[in-house]
């Protein structure tokens, strides 16, 4: 079975889903779509500001985890996609905070924008939980 997951109202970006769980009998995959630091009036959160974006998208990815009975705990994979790479260290910061526990395998790339101008952060990630 496949469930699409849309905790936030959709932007200008045109119909995607920001989750997606799937049964995998014993396990759940849940695939939550890269989340950038947009506000919902299509502006981005803190231009320039690597950290408050990232603290932004991670708060975005948590909630989509939450609406799919996941915690950030259950990630086990996640890509990172910065428009700076000097900005590794305050984008890494963050990650670390919220994967102290979780440690997912990670990739974190330069890309010469994100879909929205302003948001230089934008982050992916795939968890796994075990199904009652």
């Amino acid at each position: 079975m496949i469930e699409r997951i849309n905790p936030f109202q959709h932007g200008a970006f045109g119909y995607y889903s920001q989750g997606v769980k799937i049964d995998l009998g014993p396990k759940t995959m849940i695939l939550v779509a890269g989340q950038i630091a947009l506000n919902n009036d299509g502006t981005p959160v803190a231009p320039g500001d690597f950290t408050a974006q990232t603290r932004f998208v991670f708060n975005r990815i948590e909630q989509v985890l939450a609406a799919s009975k996941a915690s950030i705990d259950d990630v086990v994979q996640a890509r990172f996609y910065i428009t700076d790479v000097s900005k590794y260290g305050e984008v890494s910061a963050v990650r670390n905070e919220y994967f102290a526990t979780a440690r997912p395998a990670s990739v974190m790339v330069e890309i010469s924008n994100t879909v929205a101008a302003g948001c230089d952060v934008e982050i992916e990630v795939m968890a796994i939980i075990d199904n009652a």
